[in-house]
């Protein structure tokens, strides 16, 4: 079973980490049809969105840490646009030699595929899972003049309020709206969708009172629930967070079956050799259960998790289903 449990100004520009190592040589790995070892030249780390991001942010962590275990820069490279799907596209694309891997997120991964019928990629078939990096929960907030104090709660209250209680999300199609449909579905409650152009500007509009409630991801939700500008009532994980462990699942608060989180992965090409996929594996995880870096994904709201390439495969597989499943019961359709 795989592993379930500050911000810094940095260049836009591809970010470049030089470490050398004594004896890294002796650590490489042969590649698959060639006389030469892994890794002999610099790697590229695609990330899909545009820096700054938490999807920034975590390959930014990982980079330096890679390239200490590896004797090989890791260079960042940013190539946004499209909800991910450009980046993603260009790592599916790239030679399957180990020198590109991408971080992927649930949009370009689990939810563009159920709402575009003409992906230039496709998940299972064009990568190569090498290990799953964080997660995080998503949230259930509500602003606080909603008069209830619990998951069980706000279920009566919408359902005495049938229509009357608006909730925000990032957009259609945004796993914010997905989070939320999946609670109407389980708890049977009609609650109105107010989709925004982002999550920042409807994170806004529930601090000043003009949206109900929310599901949201919880490093954009917890400074604002610490400043009492927001109440949270539950996480959407299967178990508690470690990072809120104060904070009961929305299943155990009373929506058996709900779940919701953000998980970001390294992937690379498909047919990316298996030493290579296997020796990046394990410096991933590694690097992901050092205390410095547990403790700047802590301040971001993020989980380490790690994990075999085959567990974090199933993952997407499982991720992929669940987001068809409820793409077809609340007839979800993008902007």
């Amino acid at each position: 079973m795989m592993i379930l449990n500050t911000l810094i100004n940095l260049p836009a520009a591809a970010l470049i980490v030089t470490v050398t190592v004594a004896g890294a040589s002796a650590a490489q790995t042969p590649s698959a049809g060639s006389g030469q070892t892994y890794p002999s030249k610099p790697i590229r780390f695609i990330v899909p969105f545009a820096p700054g991001g938490s999807t920034d942010l975590v390959a930014r962590f990982l980079a330096p840490r890679l390239t200490e275990a590896l004797g090989q820069p890791v260079v960042v490279d940013n190539r946004g646009g499209a909800g991910g799907v450009i980046g993603a596209d260009l790592a599916a694309k790239a030679p399957a030699d180990g020198y590109t891997i991408v971080l992927g997120s649930p949009g370009p991964l689990t939810i563009n595929p159920n709402l575009q019928s003409k992906l230039p990629y496709d998940t299972l078939r064009d990568f190569a899972p090498i290990s799953l990096a964080t997660i995080s929960p998503f949230t259930l907030v509500i602003h606080p003049s909603v008069p209830v104090k619990s998951v069980k709660e706000l279920v009566a209250l919408a359902k005495a309020k049938p229509g009357q209680l608006n909730y925000g999300s990032a957009g259609n199609g945004s796993v914010g709206h997905f989070s939320s449909e999946q609670f109407k579905a389980l708890a049977g409650v009609d609650i109105v969708h107010v989709p925004y152009k982002g999550a920042g500007p409807a994170v806004a509009d529930l601090v000043g009172g003009r949206l109900q409630l929310m599901f949201e991801n919880l490093p954009t939700i917890l400074p604002h629930v610490r400043a009492g500008r927001l109440k949270m009532l539950a996480v959407g994980t299967k178990t508690r967070s470690a990072l809120v462990p104060e904070y009961p699942t929305i299943a155990e608060a009373g929506v058996p079956g709900y779940e919701s989180s953000t998980a970001f992965g390294v992937l690379a090409p498909a047919k990316t050799p298996a030493a290579v996929v296997g020796r990046l594996n394990r410096e991933i995880v590694k690097a992901l259960q050092t205390p410095d870096m547990k403790e700047k994904l802590s301040e971001l709201g993020l989980e380490p998790a790690g994990g075999t390439p085959q567990q974090y495969a199933a993952h997407l597989k499982e991720e992929l289903a669940k987001y068809g499943r409820l793409v077809k019961a609340a007839g979800i359709k993008l902007d």
